[in-house]
């Protein structure tokens, strides 16, 4: 992708886009703008593929945190429009568990497996962390809640959220450092 491959990105894409959309999906839900976002998080990929170095992180890493950081960005913009709305009746519906569903790959079983098997791996470090900790993950990757969102949530300071971000991230790199390997 780094020199302008188009099938590079097609096969970087049908790799990775399982792993993206049941990210992009957990913070959105809804289905229009859960393909959207994937669209532009694979775009944004794409060119700025250029910018990815191996010493920074390993791909997945680089790919998911531009996958969330779009659905983020799409989160606030849907929420500043449902509070600028004047009309109550324009919020979005949430989608129903069907369309929140991780969409599998029919022409990969192997890969399906793959990715549950590292669902597993993650559902069980998440589990094994402490609740506050989990929680504030939770909140903050999954919930779309920035640190400062987090703490005015949660009662506690700033400090002690961002601190407990980064002791679960740091268990979660310990305990998944299998997973980065693999996806070198």
């Amino acid at each position: 992708m780094q020199a302008g491959d188009e099938r590079a990105l097609s096969v970087f894409y049908e790799r990775w886009f399982p792993v993206v959309h049941g990210v992009i999906t957990r913070i959105l839900k809804s289905v229009d703008d859960v393909e959207d976002v994937v669209e532009e998080a694979f775009w944004q990929a794409w060119r700025q593929a250029d910018r990815f170095t191996s010493e920074r992180g390993s791909v997945q890493t680089w790919l998911l945190t531009i996958a969330r950081s779009r659905a983020l960005d799409r989160l606030r913009a849907t929420r500043r429009l449902r509070e600028d709305s004047i009309d109550d009746g324009t919020s979005d519906q949430a989608g129903t568990a069907a369309e929140a569903a991780v969409v599998r790959s029919a022409s990969d079983p192997l890969l399906d497996v793959e990715h549950a098997e590292r669902r597993t791996l993650v559902l069980a470090a998440l589990s094994e962390l402490p609740r506050e900790q989990r929680e504030a993950l939770e909140l903050g990757y999954f919930g779309g809640l920035s640190q400062t969102e987090i703490a005015e949530r949660t009662g506690q300071p700033l400090g002690t959220i961002k601190t407990r971000m980064r002791l679960a991230m740091q268990k979660l790199r310990e305990r998944l450092s299998l997973l980065r390997e693999d996806a070198r």
